[in-house]
């Protein structure tokens, strides 16, 4: 689980009379992530593809350009019916007639296109000459007289002609569309500056009306046409999408393997290959090649790469070469694979963080929210995007969206809370067990210093797990470097928080944090509090002593290792990255007082001897309650007055609930997982993480649409 599956470097070589059955079972088998040759050896070159691969790859791009052209795709495929072929010859035969009829339509519907463009051009044309209102024929043709046309003011025009040198000139038109016939004038120049834009006269005869209303005739006719034309292709890809992506399929199986030589070492008679395979799965390789094609094939085990070697061994082929990683979940953890894979596939000597997410993600994202209602709803939505998606990746999502909501019911159970307000003012939910177990804090502070506490211990917890995995990965470099790179930072990172912990130096230490009465005059929270007494009053002073020699026992070793650089980043990395977990109780806080608002302004709240309270329906109004009324709330608004008062508050009150809640919904969403990816990534993952391992990518694609021998 916290290690990727054991890999074994494999090797098959054999008489390239039996390269074709080899390449069959390899395939078919889907368990070796073969690896390219690179033409370093001599008497070695690259394979050829099998015989009949350039026709399988002519067929898969025809294939695909046919699906293209009528948009199919993998989800349309219903298995109502076979794939529409059992023999190559068959697929052939067919996929040929598909391909003519298609693209004889698609012809045809282009040049439909080509055609209904040009007559949409040539109505843009015509449209400002209806508006003219003068025969095309009278505007071109003239000898003598020059006629321009175009958009522009008539006034701002004829004053610009009466400028101009000569006065044989006429002005048609009093709209936005101008004819101007003049001699002797040359109207360009004459026009300039007055922002008159020629247009181009159509080369027809008439009136322009009529004209345009043929236009609109042939445009209509031509948009009926290609309607028709598209419901032809709509009908030919319902009726071939099922043959169309099984053949896509197969040809796509079938352009695999005849181009898998390409990645073998051959000779003229034999031909040699190397790829990784996960170690349990290696007798089986062996056995099944064996059975297929007997004593003509060789099948070797050439390593098994231990987790904490570099790489392999050198050999001829994986040299300085990490295996290919399958990281090794349980189904439960699985999901969360997706969110070590934004980062990267952890390398295959690394220990892979997955689980730990599992652990401390849905934990902290629900500690962070803790309300029913809210999780009540995540759930939903995670379950909503596992269903709506066909993705991975989505589904994946989905599930760590379950797993938040889960952890935020039960948080809120805890707190005793949904949708912010307290279920023990809820009367059928006031008597459950464990209600209010814990509080949140916004209206009493030393539960927040509580929860200050608390995120302070589990960002210990949380960096010192990564320590400890980054000691673990480096010990593929030794023990010492193990000590001296991941140790030092163990060392330093507890003895400082020890003693921050213990009763040495107390009067300088803020009160909350430890003591009791008797040091600082006031109790640490850790051992009194509205909620919970741990019995811990901080360590001993003793042990803050031993706790600091620790820690300079660390530092010296830290900066032995790194230099300049371990004693500059040390307050950092011990300090500051521990405080940088205080963003759980922040976030804590600030949706708890934003829920906390929106009830205010909707049911309005009042204070007295026990707290505060919210003025629910059937309790009365606040002003009806002893105590400080603090807001009178959106609901009791109008009651003693006017009753459409009273309705348009309640409906407003309905509005902000619904509204106010999704906002603080969608920002739980945003500032706890954020916020929490962000303590993963860095804090956690920069303290032993680097990825960049290689995806396990086995030669062999799983059908889906098609039976082998289709």
């Amino acid at each position: 689980m916290l290690r990727p599956k054991r890999m074994s470097r494999v090797s098959v070589a054999g008489s390239k009379d039996v390269l074709e059955d080899a390449v069959e079972e390899l395939h078919d088998l889907g368990l070796v992530h073969v690896t390219d040759y690179d033409g370093s050896w001599e008497g070695f070159e690259n394979g050829e593809p099998l015989e009949g691969g350039e026709e399988v790859s002519g067929k898969l791009v025809q294939v695909r350009a046919v699906m293209n052209t009528l948009d199919v795709e993998d989800d349309d495929y219903d298995g109502e019916e076979g794939p529409g072929f059992r023999t190559r010859e068959e697929l052939y035969e067919r996929l040929e007639k598909v391909r003519q009829t298609v693209n004889e339509v698609e012809d045809e519907r282009n040049e439909v296109r080509e055609r209904l463009r040009e007559a949409r051009e040539e109505r843009r044309g015509l449209e400002p000459f209806v508006e003219l209102g003068i025969d095309l024929e009278l505007l071109y043709g003239y000898d003598e007289i020059d006629v321009h046309v175009g958009q522009g003011d008539a006034d701002a025009v004829r004053d610009a002609l009466e400028d101009a040198e000569g006065d044989e000139y006429e002005v048609f038109g009093d709209g936005g569309v101008v004819a101007v016939a003049a001699r002797d004038v040359d109207v360009d120049d004459a026009l300039v500056g007055v922002g008159f834009s020629a247009l181009e006269v159509p080369d027809a005869t008439g009136d322009p009306e009529e004209l345009l209303a043929e236009v609109d005739e042939r445009i209509e006719a031509l948009e009926d046409e290609l309607e028709g034309l598209d419901n032809r292709l709509e009908e030919l890809r319902d009726e071939h999408a099922n043959f169309l992506i099984a053949a896509e399929e197969e040809l796509s199986i079938e352009a695999e393997k005849t181009e898998a030589p390409l990645m073998f070492a051959t000779t003229t008679n034999s031909f040699y290959a190397e790829g990784w395979i996960p170690e349990d799965s290696y007798e089986e390789m062996e056995s099944r090649l064996r059975s297929a094609i007997g004593e003509s094939v060789d099948v070797q085990k050439l390593e098994t790469v231990e987790y904490d070697e570099g790489h392999p061994e050198e050999s001829s082929e994986a040299e300085d070469e990490d295996p290919p990683v399958i990281q090794d979940n349980p189904d439960v953890v699985d999901p969360f694979e997706v969110l070590v894979k934004t980062v990267n596939s952890p390398k295959y000597s690394e220990l892979d963080p997955t689980f730990i997410i599992l652990l401390t993600f849905p934990f902290a994202f629900g500690f962070m929210i803790g309300d029913i209602g809210y999780g009540l709803i995540y759930v939903a939505m995670g379950y909503g995007l596992y269903k709506a998606f066909d993705s991975d990746v989505m589904k994946s999502l989905g599930i760590i969206g379950a797993w938040c909501g889960g952890f935020t019911v039960l948080f809120g159970y805890l707190y005793g809370e949904m949708f912010g307000i307290h279920l023990d003012a809820i009367g059928p939910l006031s008597g459950l067990p464990l209600i209010s177990f814990f509080e949140k804090g916004i209206h009493a502070p030393e539960v927040a210093l509580t929860w200050f506490s608390a995120s302070i211990l589990f960002g210990i917890l949380h960096l010192n797990i990564g320590y400890v995995f980054g000691f673990v990965n480096s010990l593929s470099h030794g023990l010492k470097d193990a000590i001296l790179e991941d140790g030092s930072w163990i060392l330093v990172l507890n003895g400082v928080f020890v003693w921050i912990f213990s009763l040495h130096a107390a009067q300088q230490k803020p009160s909350f944090l430890v003591g009791s009465e008797q040091v600082n005059g006031q109790t640490a929270v850790l051992i009194e509090n509205e909620m919970f007494n741990l019995g811990f009053a901080g360590f001993s002073p003793e042990v803050g002593l031993a706790a600091l020699s620790v820690a300079a026992v660390g530092a010296v070793m830290l900066v032995y290792e790194e230099g300049m650089v371990g004693a500059i980043e040390m307050p950092t990395e011990a300090f500051g990255h521990v405080l940088s977990y205080l963003r759980i109780m922040a976030v804590l806080l600030a949706k708890a007082g934003m829920a906390f608002v929106v009830n205010l302004l909707v049911f309005g709240v009042y204070e007295d001897s026990k707290g505060v309270h919210f003025a629910l329906p059937g309790k009365g109004a606040p002003s009806t309650h002893s105590g400080e009324v603090l807001f009178e709330g959106l609901v009791w608004v109008g009651l003693d007055g006017s009753a459409l008062v009273a309705v348009f508050a309640l409906l407003g009150a309905v509005l902000l609930f619904v509204l106010g809640h999704i906002l603080v919904l969608m920002l739980g969403i945003t500032a706890a997982g954020i916020q929490m990816i962000r303590l993963e990534y860095v804090e956690f993952f920069g303290k032993f993480y680097q990825g960049g391992g290689d995806n396990f990518e086995p030669f062999g694609t799983k059908r889906e649409y098609t039976n082998k021998g289709d």
